[in-house]
């Protein structure tokens, strides 16, 4: 009885794993798709068939050429733009502009203290006026002694001396019209004006700041002077010619405007070998000085192959196409470029002569 025990106690445990085992093996048979119908590789009859209907409807491709334009990196600068500074050393009373205001050519800008340069303004016109009664009296005078010169009374020694007399004063008052209008000129140094029309870029100071002779307290650009400014390379640049038209790409507003060449800087940068090139550009509300651009600059031609986005097909992120090739159908896989009005360039996969078949 123990002897039967023990047969049926190792019967168990061969039993057990290989039953385990088989069933382990079913599971990863099943998984790899051994339970499932096999279809053999080849073009899938639905396909074939469109293909074979519509064989006569396909596209042939040509080449084309197509103007080459290689970007340059540039920016926008202002061609008229102006520091405003002081010509004296005086407080700063008033600031009538901040950043990105408007201003027209004459505004008052910035006014300084001017008390002190008021008072020489009056002192000098009273210093005037005091002379010219120094004159009148000394050209009194001078008249009298030539009167009495002519009958003898007086010697000719007191007529020079009236007469020196008078030119002396008549100079004096000369020199301090001079000192008025020099008062009058450093007193219109405190106030700034705008030099031209435009827009103010930053504001360095404010009201009860000293203002320092040649210290910049605003910058100002006129806005309908803005061109592009790029280095390009030699090559390129000596093929440009002024007053050519170009096309200059501004990324931030998704906008390709025409500039035209109005400056070819005549020397090369030595460190970069290239030119500095200076186009024209029209008036756009959008634009501000600093942005970045792009110059397209003609580099040439290039052959193009385009075909119609209706006859791409996708596979995941692969492309491809159908081909009629000596009445076969044939599918090749190919990269492609920019779309554009339905259809799409071709960089590569197919050839000029090639017959993309219009499976859609």
């Amino acid at each position: 009885m123990t002897h039967n025990k023990a047969d049926k106690s190792t019967v168990q445990k061969i039993f057990i794993p290989v039953i385990a085992l088989t069933v382990l093996l079913l599971m990863v048979a099943w998984l790899a798709g051994s339970f499932n119908d096999k279809v053999a590789p080849a073009l899938n009859n639905s396909i074939n068939n469109k293909a074979m209907v519509a064989q006569h409807n396909h596209y042939l491709l040509v080449a084309t050429k197509e103007a080459v334009f290689e970007p340059v990196a540039a920016s926008l600068e202002a061609k008229q733009a102006t520091i405003i500074s002081a010509r004296i050393l005086a407080r700063i009373e008033q600031i009538n502009t901040r950043s990105g205001d408007l201003v027209k050519k004459g505004d008052l800008l910035i006014q300084l203290e001017q008390n002190d340069l008021q008072s020489q303004v009056l002192q000098t016109k009273q210093n005037i006026i005091a002379i010219q009664a120094r004159v009148i009296e000394a050209k009194q005078n001078l008249d009298r002694a030539v009167e009495l010169f002519k009958t003898k009374l007086v010697s000719e020694f007191e007529l020079d001396k009236n007469r020196a007399t008078y030119q002396m004063i008549h100079a004096e008052l000369i020199a301090a019209k001079q000192a008025l209008s020099q008062a009058q000129t450093t007193l219109s140094y405190a106030s700034l004006i705008a030099p031209i029309d435009g827009r103010i870029v930053d504001r360095f100071a404010e009201p009860g700041d000293t203002a320092q002779p040649g210290v910049k307290l605003l910058s100002l650009y006129n806005p309908l002077s803005l061109r592009v400014e790029a280095q390009v390379r030699e090559q390129l640049a000596l093929t440009l010619t002024h007053g050519q038209t170009i096309e200059i790409e501004l990324p931030s507003v998704n906008k390709i405007i025409q500039g035209e060449i109005e400056e070819i800087v005549p020397a090369a940068n030595t460190g970069s070998r290239s030119f500095l090139i200076k186009a024209r550009i029209t008036y756009h509300e959008n634009l501000l000085p600093g942005m970045y651009a792009r110059m397209l600059i003609p580099a040439g031609e290039q052959t193009k192959l385009t075909i119609p986005v209706d006859s791409v097909a996708h596979v995941g992120q692969l492309d491809f196409v159908w081909l009629n090739v000596d009445g076969e159908i044939q599918r090749r896989f190919v990269r492609l470029g920019k779309e554009k009005n339905g259809m799409i360039t071709v960089v590569s996969g197919l050839m000029a002569g090639d017959k993309v078949l219009m499976i859609k």
